[in-house]
């Protein structure tokens, strides 16, 4: 990484826009994450658009990834204001920004260990139930299989999770986000280790639920993958934005590609 990295020339930043409540689907304005003396996430404010897909670009430790959490409700933010449909969901519970329709996947996969993969989808389409997969309504089955179909785990269906690969078990990170029925979803590294065939089935899904009405922001280190995949792109480095635009402005940006895509060699 060069020094200029190191002392980044914020002034040649553009000039952070402001939203208001109703400029998108989703809106954050002014988010800061603090941990002690680290800022994490600096001041980022933008403004998502229904049916779009939002690409998220930056550096390992930009900030990504800490922006999901502040919007999700793992972390409260330690200033600044998330908009969801208009409300103010600043600091809302993970559980409840589910309910409101806003789903996110995690690099680190959690599935329940002691069922199935298509126990482990069944039980993110009943939330509101005990965490029991006996008894379900003939209905929820069939959601659960339709489901496991389309990530591409139709055949491990009666698999137990520790017995897929890292693929499968992104495909399941992803099942079981769906099966919540969000209207925005958050997918934080979907082509993580996979081939390129895999990946282009991974976009083609994410494009078909934009297509059925999904709001996306999608985080992915693989730059080929995501440009071709977005509508849009912001790129953030130290946890704040540097540059906003279309996949072919931000390729051409030379903040961008200092920062981030020469580096990366993409």
């Amino acid at each position: 990484m060069s020094s200029e990295m190191d002392s980044p020339d914020r002034t040649a930043a553009p000039k952070e826009a402001s939203y208001e409540p109703d400029d998108g689907v989703l809106v954050t304005q002014n988010l800061t994450k603090k941990f002690g003396g680290l800022v994490a996430v600096d001041d980022l404010s933008f403004a998502v658009q229904e049916q779009e897909i939002l690409g998220f670009i930056g550096p390992n430790g930009a900030g990504k990834s800490t922006t999901f959490n502040c919007i999700t409700g793992r972390y409260p933010p330690t200033e600044g204001t998330v908009y969801y449909r208009g409300e103010d969901v600043t600091g809302s519970t993970a559980y409840g920004m589910v309910q409101k329709g806003l789903a996110r996947t995690f690099q680190e996969f959690r599935p329940f260990d002691d069922r199935t993969v298509l126990g482990n989808i069944q039980t993110a389409l009943i939330p509101d139930q005990l965490f029991s997969t006996s008894g379900l309504k003939g209905e929820t089955r069939a959601e659960a299989i339709e489901v496991c179909q389309r990530v591409g785990l139709g055949d491990d269906m009666y698999r137990m999770p520790d017995e897929l690969a890292h693929a499968g078990m992104l495909r399941l990170e992803l099942g079981r986000a769906m099966a919540t029925r969000p209207d925005v979803l958050l997918v934080d590294e979907p082509f993580a280790g996979l081939a390129e065939q895999e990946i282009e089935q991974i976009s083609g899904l994410l494009q078909e639920l934009r297509d059925e009405g999904t709001t996306l922001i999608v985080v992915d280190h693989n730059m080929r993958g995501l440009l071709e995949l977005i509508d849009r792109a912001i790129v953030i480095t130290f946890g704040e934005k540097i540059a906003e635009g279309t996949p072919e402005e931000i390729t051409n940006d030379p903040l961008v590609q200092e920062a981030y895509l020469g580096s990366e060699g993409a």
